[in-house]
């Protein structure tokens, strides 16, 4: 790094708890929201990238004291506000106690410095909600600080791991120029939807016949307009080939008779009946024979069986007893998680049986139901044979032939003969998305006229050449329609399944896989619901109308290891995870219907036969042999990308490395796990030091600060700089001393900034990541080079003494509850034994009763529990006060109220000891979550320390009148 390099704000601090609270809620919206484009696996948040660009790019204000401190508003605001911070200083220093008791006297410099990161918290707090994302005010107010730290020149973003396209997006909507490349096409072709297409075409008016008079058009919506009317079109010529492929259905006079339109076919996969009398029936296997689950008004499917005709015939059933209804959740399987029963006769239908069946071409479909849309909402019905015959008519032309993978662990289907893509969806489907894909090809001559007679300019240059004319904005919308195709296939397969809770179809892909599904909903891709053409063209069109970006944008086809970057990029990039997702094998069920779309627009993108997969950065031992070799492969091309970043980037501005977790995985071997360790390992050896990690929790349903939830990161951001070419190397035992010097007091900066203490291991990481990779190499005695799984393990083992170093600073009687729940939980335990830790602390065990924190009788001691303290409890009047029954009340309010006014209250009244009840928190949190003892409470520290900072700010502002000020904290 250069003298005058400005240190940026994700090297410092981020308001982390707001970055978070919005990635999370953003997992729940789907209108409009990018990743509803096109399916893309484990995608970053648009929050979280939005906010980790930000902070990249714009300096931190300790960078430039003197501009702050020139200031005379900011100087006069800190005037102001430092006599308060004295006195809170001299409060932490009397207390002699708490993370802040051994800081620094607070300066003029440090009080601007901390308004002005506040300030720029604010921006980042306004700039992750989804509500702001189109808010061009909120936007140019970001933009504008990074034209200030950047001195007016933007500089190139580039992901070399661009996936399913978040950062290049965000980086564009911040006003930057974004590049990108994968070396799978479905995610270049999604990149080059989001960020190079629509600015080509910006603030363009649509060109379709009978277009609404409107004054002016921003950004893609007269684009998305354009997609919308087109997708009708190829809806209404699709209805006119094989509308008669998805008829009405009679309605019974119960539901008034008439016609009514079919949402869903319900189908179920069958083999020949085991039991040799019933051989030449099949046999229906059906997970799950409820079509509507809402209490009070079941609906279910019965099977009849004519043993005599050799029939099986299915009658939908409405309501029923307990004991049918749960018969009916099992389908014909014997039992939750066991293999099936042959309906006919009883018969075992073992795994192995249905494996054979399927390999030998036995295993075919039944038709158990079809549900319809009425005026007073969805009905079950009976199947007709007119429906099944009609379904068995479609005779589709084409079919793709691309193998399935030989992975067991994710590719299920080609145990069950089912081993090729085209395999995965019915006759019809296959009719239905081959009819679409074809009118793509026909819908472009009829844009291309529109777009002439607007007035586009005429010309051959095409949409990958950089053309802007007619030919060029035809094929620009043949891609998102083209899309939309690939994208309806995700409904339109013999895996969508049918949720009897919500009363609709569930597309494939709930998870990274394609599983084995028995019983599967066909979809009517004319009928209006989930599914249906139109609909998905009407998504992608929503997407297109919310995209903010004017900036350069361009995606490639490339790998990330030779890739070459603009000059002076800024690397921000997700690589993909060790060996959680195999990208390429699940992206060529996309992959077979995009090629021929597409490939008359992207040849290049579109040359290869299947999506890469030699090259793919995952360590997948079923390609490599091994774990060992799977690792090895990982390791080798992950160093080769990563040292591409560093030779390549900016020397000015830090890099953004996210790492997404498998929670599995660190939960059996915790923050040095083997995916962890070795992507840190090919980070630290390209040539990177980290500087920070800042852990994202990204899956919560709910607000992740009010919920308190204990769980570790999904990914993490590693934040690095390119290392010192003067780096020395040092010993272990230097390397020790050095973590013992650095970590405590970064460790307290992290407290004092409220990091949540289920993400303290992982943020801990960072400063001391940071130790161990500013030097060449850590030495082991025997002179090898210490492995970064070394150093993450001590480094956590310092985490650990660190947080129990602080239990030395609390008064008697909680150092002996921490102890005593370190080794029994709430539970009891001899009195003999909490006699000798009581004396060991010099308190006896009466002193801890008389504190009012535990019970003592009949030779056995316990932990007072929250719901047993007492009441009317008033930290004032009480003579014989702890930290732990400050704690444990303040925990018991904030379980019941919340972020209240009286939470607030009982906050302040604690005085200068409320760091001291913070530092307890952190201390009870590590010995319940990561220790294994009452993994339950874990969850309610964490959860106040994540309040932590909004409590201690309503506390600020709470009046305690009537309350004796002067209270006694005697600890």
């Amino acid at each position: 790094m250069s003298q005058t390099y400005k240190k940026k704000l994700i090297e410092v601090a981020i308001p982390l708890e707001a970055i978070n609270a919005a990635s999370a809620r953003e997992k729940s919206i789907r209108h409009g929201h990018p990743s509803t484009l096109h399916l893309w696996w484990a995608r970053r948040p648009l929050a979280a990238c939005r906010a980790v660009l930000f902070a990249q790019l714009v300096d931190d204000p300790s960078s430039r004291v003197d501009e702050l401190m020139a200031d005379p508003k900011l100087h006069a605001q800190a005037e102001a506000e430092l006599p308060a911070r004295l006195a809170a200083w001299e409060k932490s220093k009397a207390s002699a106690q708490g993370a802040a008791a051994n800081a620094p006297e607070p300066t003029l410099e440090d009080v601007a410095v901390e308004i002005e990161r506040k300030r720029l918290f604010a921006i980042i707090e306004d700039l992750v909600k989804w509500e702001n994302s189109t808010n061009e005010e909120v936007l140019e107010r970001a933009r504008a600080e990074i034209r200030r730290s950047c001195g007016g020149e933007l500089p190139p973003v580039y992901d070399p791991f661009s996936g399913g396209g978040s950062i290049p997006l965000e980086a564009q909507r911040l006003g930057l120029p974004a590049y990108g490349s994968d070396l799978n096409p479905v995610a270049v072709m999604i990149g080059k939807a989001m960020i190079e297409i629509p600015p080509k075409f910006k603030d363009m008016p649509p060109i379709h016949p009978g277009i609404k008079e409107r004054s002016f058009y921003r950004n893609a919506e007269g684009l998305a307009e354009d997609v919308k009317y087109y997708g009708e079109w190829m809806r209404e010529k699709a209805w006119q080939r094989i509308g008669h492929l998805y008829p009405q259905v009679d309605l019974p006079k119960a539901y008034g008779g008439g016609k009514a339109t079919v949402i869903a076919w319900i189908w179920a996969r069958t083999v020949p009946s085991p039991d040799p009398a019933f051989s030449d029936m099949q046999v229906p296997l059906a997970s799950n024979f409820l079509l509507s689950s809402k209490k009070g008004k079941e609906v279910w499917i019965e099977p009849i069986v004519d043993k005599a005709a050799k029939t099986i015939t299915y009658r939908i059933r409405r309501g029923g007893t307990k004991a049918e209804i749960e018969a009916a959740k099992l389908g014909s399987t014997a039992g939750k998680r066991q293999a099936f029963r042959c309906v006919v006769s009883g018969a075992a239908l073992p795994y192995d049986y249905i494996r054979s069946a399927g390999q030998s071409g036995k295993m075919g479909t039944t038709l158990l139901a079809v549900v319809a849309d009425t005026k007073s909402g969805r009905v079950h019905l009976e199947p007709s044979a007119e429906h099944y015959s009609v379904a068995n008519s479609a005779k589709p032309d084409w079919r793709p032939e691309t193998r399935l993978p030989d992975n067991p662990r994710d590719f299920k289907t080609p145990n069950y003969g089912l081993n090729s893509f085209g395999d995965l969806f019915t006759d019809r489907q296959l009719v239905a998305l081959n009819t679409f894909s074809s009118l793509v090809d026909e819908v472009r001559s009829e844009i291309e006229k529109h777009a002439l007679a607007a007035n586009l300019k005429q010309g051959e240059t095409s949409l990958r050449e950089g053309g802007i004319g007619a030919k060029a904005y035809a094929e620009a919308i043949c891609v998102y329609l083209g899309m939309s195709v690939s994208k309806l296939a995700v409904f339109l397969n013999s895996l969508s399944r049918w949720r009897a809770g919500e009363n609709k179809t569930a597309p494939a892909f709930g998870r990274q896989a394609i599983a084995m599904v028995w019983d599967f909903a066909e979809v009517n891709p004319f009928a209006g619901a989930g599914g249906d053409f139109q609909g998905v063209v009407n998504g992608t069109s929503g997407v297109l109308d919310r995209i903010r970006g004017s900036a350069t944008g361009h995606l490639i086809n490339h790998d990330a290891q030779t890739v070459k970057y603009p000059p002076n990029s800024v690397i921000s990039s997700d690589p993909p995870y060790y060996d959680n997702i195999g990208y390429a094998e699940l992206s060529d069920f996309f992959f077979c219907w995009l090629k021929p779309i597409l490939k008359q627009f992207f040849p290049e993108d579109f040359a290869v036969l299947a999506t890469p997969k030699k090259d793919e950065l995952v360590a997948t031992p079923y390609r490599h042999g091994s774990s060992e070799a799977a690792e090895a492969f990982f390791l080798d091309g992950m160093k080769r990308a990563i040292s591409n970043m560093a030779e390549q980037s900016s020397d000015e501005y830090p890099a953004a490395i996210y790492y997404a977790f498998k929670q599995s995985e660190v939960e059996q071997e915790g923050i040095s796990s083997t995916g962890w360790a070795t992507f840190l390992q090919a980070v630290v050896e390209a040539g990177y030091s980290v500087v920070g990690t800042w852990p994202l929790r990204t899956e919560m349903a709910t607000r992740m600060i009010a919920s308190g939830t204990n769980a570790l990161a999904n990914s993490v951001v590693l934040v690095c700089h390119k290392k010192d070419a003067t780096a020395d190397t040092i010993t272990r035992a230097e390397f020790i001393r050095a973590l013992k010097r650095e970590l405590p007091p970064a460790i307290a900066e992290l407290q004092a900034a409220n990091i949540a203490p289920a993400d303290m291991p992982q943020s801990a990481i960072g400063p001391g990541m940071g130790v161990f990779s500013r030097y060449t190499a850590v030495l082991e005695a025997d002179d090898s080079p210490m492995t970064v799984k070394t150093a993450l393990q001590l480094i956590n083992a310092e985490l650990d003494e660190y947080l129990g170093g602080i239990q030395g600073e609390f008064d008697a009687d909680t150092r002996f509850a921490i102890t005593w729940f370190e080794q029994n939980g709430m539970g009891k335990g001899d009195y003999g034994v909490a006699d000798n830790l009581a004396r060991a602390r010099g308190i006896s065990v009466d002193s801890a009763k008389h504190a009012g924190i535990v019970e003592s009788a009949a030779g056995k001691v316990r932990l007072l529990k929250r719901d047993e303290l007492d009441p009317d409890w008033a930290p004032e009047e009480d003579g014989h006060l702890t930290v732990w029954e400050c704690l444990q009340h303040l925990v018991r309010l904030h379980e019941k109220e919340g972020l209240s006014h009286d939470t607030a209250a009982l906050l302040k009244r604690f005085g200068p000891q409320a760091e001291a009840v913070k530092d307890l928190a952190y201390c009870l949190y590590d010995i319940a979550a990561n220790k294994r003892r009452e993994a339950s409470e874990a969850t309610v520290y964490n959860a106040l320390i994540a309040d932590w900072s909004e409590l201690s700010q309503m506390a600020a502002t709470v009046s305690l009148e009537g309350r004796n000020r002067q209270a006694r904290f005697e600890l």
